[in-house]
């Protein structure tokens, strides 16, 4: 078994759905060069395949461009353009220390890979996480929106209270307490999400400001400063009822939306439930919506 290094340049849009399908299909991990443009983003994804079967080298790329191919009629852009690489054979663990390093993911908060020893300035805040967990959809447009709106939203750098739907990596939650947040729930129905997530906390020296669990977020009876949801359209409008656990005067936080008509579509789903729209954030593609409720 060997190291191969899938180099994709495609489409911003096409990013979070062709990193899920290496991760869950060929249980890859990501890095995903971050730039400021509007133009093509770059991908790299690494898997140990048997290079010696020439066929299942071939397999693995040509599954990656149909699959790349399919999204881009969907998503009206471009087909993804890739290369392969077979990397030395080293210790898998050995092969990321070479290809990650700490990155800024907004303005003011650092990822670090764990093996990494990262001094931070003096505006800055780090988070520390593995590659497998750092470095795959949680560079998507919708999780940098949601980041940039944590660092500035009052119920957050006040010291207010924060759940987070569909918490995955942990990262939003982490974040959130990193910027003024005194407390933070997690919850995601994904068993291994929950582990990753706790595993981050901890890493974090935060989990005694974290709460994670997989508890179903109709079972939660609070009410908290803000409540953040990155997940897609459907969920959303399919938790609206569950997602209003706003305290009075508090926020809520949406994304994982594409900018037009399912943004539309959620906005005024939250108006008809008494929540009034104050920022809607957009890159590329891609928008967050901050609600507030009334008081």
């Amino acid at each position: 078994m060997k190291l191969i290094k899938l180099t994709i340049t495609l489409d911003s849009s096409l990013v979070d759905s062709l990193s899920d399908f290496l991760i869950g299909v060929h249980d890859a991990a990501i890095e995903l060069s971050v730039t400021d443009g509007d133009g093509p983003v770059t991908l790299q994804a690494f898997a140990e395949k048997d290079v010696s079967s020439i066929d299942e080298v071939e397999s693995v790329i040509a599954q990656v461009r149909e699959y790349g191919f399919e999204l881009a009629q969907i998503f009206a852009c471009d087909p993804p353009k890739i290369t392969v690489e077979f990397l030395e054979d080293r210790d898998w663990s050995e092969s990321w220390k070479v290809h990650f390093k700490p990155f800024a993911i907004v303005p003011g908060l650092v990822i670090a890979p764990s093996w990494e020893k990262y001094e931070p300035a003096p505006d800055e805040k780090v988070i520390v996480m593995d590659p497998g967990m750092a470095f795959g959809t949680g560079h998507h447009e919708t999780t940098r929106l949601c980041l940039e709106v944590l660092s500035q939203t009052e119920a957050v750098v006040r010291g207010g209270t924060m759940l987070d739907v569909g918490t995955g990596t942990g990262i939003l939650a982490m974040a959130a307490v990193l910027f003024g947040a005194r407390h933070a729930v997690g919850i995601d129905n994904d068993t291994e999400a929950v582990k990753a997530a706790r595993d981050n906390c901890r890493l974090n020296s935060l989990s005694e400001k974290i709460e994670i669990s997989d508890r179903p977020l109709e079972d939660i009876e609070s009410t908290f400063d803000l409540v953040v949801a990155n997940i897609v359209h459907d969920v959303l409008l399919e938790l609206s009822k569950d997602l209003g656990r706003v305290a009075s005067g508090g926020s809520l936080l949406l994304s994982g939306l594409m900018d037009g008509n399912q943004s539309e579509n959620i906005i005024h789903c939250f108006v008809d439930k008494g929540f009034q729209l104050i920022e809607k954030h957009t890159d590329d593609h891609w928008c967050a919506l901050l609600f507030d409720k009334a008081v």
